[in-house]
Order: C-alpha cells, then sequence, then structure tokens
C-alpha cells in the first residue's frame, strides 16, 4: 500500500488538534455542568440587596461629581503622608528582604534538613495566611497606631513573598558549583556564601524591587486602618467628605506606582 506523505513527513488531508485539557468527554462537560450550578447557586443565594445598591448608584456619582477636579490646595499635608508611607515600604522592605534569606534557605529542601526544612515552610506559610489589613489590625492593637504597626505589618507580609520565591529559586540552582565547592573541602556556610547566593542575588535584586513596589501600594492600605502613612490621610479625607483633595490623594498614588514600576523595571532589565 502507498503511503502518501507531503514534503513535512505529515499525511495529506490531516490536520494536528490540540488534544482537550479533560479526555473524557463525560468529566469534562460535567465539570462544566458542575460549575454552572454552583455559580446559579451562590449569585441566587448570596444576600445581594438591588434596593441598596440601587440606591447607592447615585451617591457614588455624588462622590466621583464631588472629586472633581482634584483639589492640591494641601499638598504639603500630601508629602508628609507620602514621605511616611515611603518611610513605611522602604524600612519593611529592607528587613523584609534580610529576614527572607535564611528563611528561604531554611525552607530550600536541597540545601537544609528535613526538620529545617519543615520550620522554613511552616513560617512562609504563616507570613502568607493573613492578609495585610489583618495584620495591620493586630499590630495596631498590639503597638498603637502609628507607622511602627505598619511596618510590622509590611515586614510580615514581605518575608511571605521574597522568601517563599527565593526558596523555590535556591531548589533550582546549579548543584554543580555546590558540588565544586564541597570536592575542595568547604563547610556548609562557604557554600552557601559562594555557591548558592551568587546564583540567586539577581533573582533576589528583582524581587526586592517588585516587593518595594508591592509595599508602596500596601501601605496606603494599611494605613487606614490606623498603620501610619498616606492611608490614614486618605481615610480622613473621606470621612471628612472631603472628596477633591481624596481624589487629589488617589492621583498621587497612582503617580507614585507609576514612577516605582518605571524604575523596578530599568533595575531588572539592568539585573537581567
Amino acid at each position: 500500500m502507498t503511503d502518501f506523505r507531503t514534503a513535512s513527513g505529515a499525511l495529506p488531508g490531516r490536520v494536528w488538534k490540540k488534544p482537550p485539557f479533560i479526555a473524557n468527554p463525560w468529566i469534562r462537560y460535567g465539570l462544566f455542568a458542575v460549575t454552572l450550578i454552583y455559580l446559579y447557586w451562590a449569585f441566587s443565594t448570596l444576600p445581594f440587596n438591588w434596593t441598596r445598591i440601587s440606591e447607592g448608584l447615585p451617591r457614588a456619582a455624588r462622590i466621583f461629581s464631588g472629586g472633581f477636579p482634584p483639589s492640591f490646595e494641601r499638598a504639603s499635608l500630601m508629602w508628609t503622608g507620602f514621605k511616611e508611607s515611603f518611610q513605611i515600604a522602604f524600612l519593611a522592605t529592607l528587613l523584609g528582604v534580610m529576614l527572607s534569606v535564611p528563611i528561604a534557605v531554611m525552607a530550600a529542601k536541597n540545601v537544609a534538613p528535613l526538620p529545617i526544612y519543615l520550620l522554613g515552610r511552616s513560617l512562609i506559610i504563616i507570613s502568607r495566611s493573613f492578609h495585610p489589613v489583618i495584620v495591620a489590625i493586630l499590630f495596631v492593637a498590639a503597638v498603637g497606631f502609628g507607622p511602627l504597626a505598619g511596618i510590622l505589618t509590611l515586614t510580615l507580609y514581605s518575608v511571605g513573598f521574597v522568601g517563599k520565591m527565593l526558596a523555590e529559586e535556591v531548589e533550582e540552582i546549579d548543584w554543580g558549583q555546590v558540588e565544586a565547592m564541597r570536592s575542595v573541602g568547604a563547610g556548609y556556610l562557604k557554600v552557601l556564601i559562594y555557591a548558592v547566593f551568587p546564583q540567586i542575588l539577581p533573582r533576589q535584586i528583582g524581587l526586592s524591587m517588585y516587593q518595594l513596589d508591592s509595599n508602596l501600594r500596601a501601605s496606603a492600605v494599611v494605613g487606614i486602618v490606623g498603620a501610619g502613612g498616606i492611608g490614614g490621610t486618605l481615610m480622613n479625607a473621606f470621612g471628612r467628605y472631603d472628596y477633591d483633595f481624596a481624589f487629589a490623594i488617589l492621583l498621587l498614588i497612582i503617580g507614585i506606582i507609576l514612577v516605582s514600576e518605571g524604575i523596578s523595571g530599568w533595575v531588572r532589565k539592568k539585573i537581567w
């Protein structure tokens, strides 16, 4: 029997199709039906107050109309809040990255014994388990209103993210460099310093820049619950129905994040 093939080796008239994610059609369509049923059940049982929503739309329109044009008359107050937010974010990022390095080594299974690995992973899981606002409320209750609560909150937030990413980076290092150091009699600490840390340094710098950017955003949120920064200024503006000043603060936050994103992108491009 003659086998007619094209120049590329494929049989004529046959088109390749990507196989479905779930091969069994009963399971595939069954999951789709279950998803639709769940969505219907969720929306039908959640207590949506449509009357209040309809009454809130005109209120939202008044807020937006009252916010334009934004007022920058109290620029000094905005600058004070931003300066505090930046200080909180910078210190929290610095402390968080410093703590993340040893925790990441503890949480990497290829360089840490099992008990230390479990302890490191537990620390990362605990620090990632709660939203920064919840942590900020706890620290405000513990140490009082002000920037200290914000620094502690964002430090814990930084450890959860940076520690997890660095631990995964340590687990993916080139093991040949580690073996080369061990072959010349290097101890555990020297292996970390000369074989592990140089491989994760570019990633660590990139993560630090990203975390600083993230902490700048989060500092505005945790400030709303009393953890210092420009979030407190924003909350006070909304509380006084001073919407034009509140929108000016929002524009300042957006501008700061845009500048921070541009700088962090430029630094990451230079590193990699």
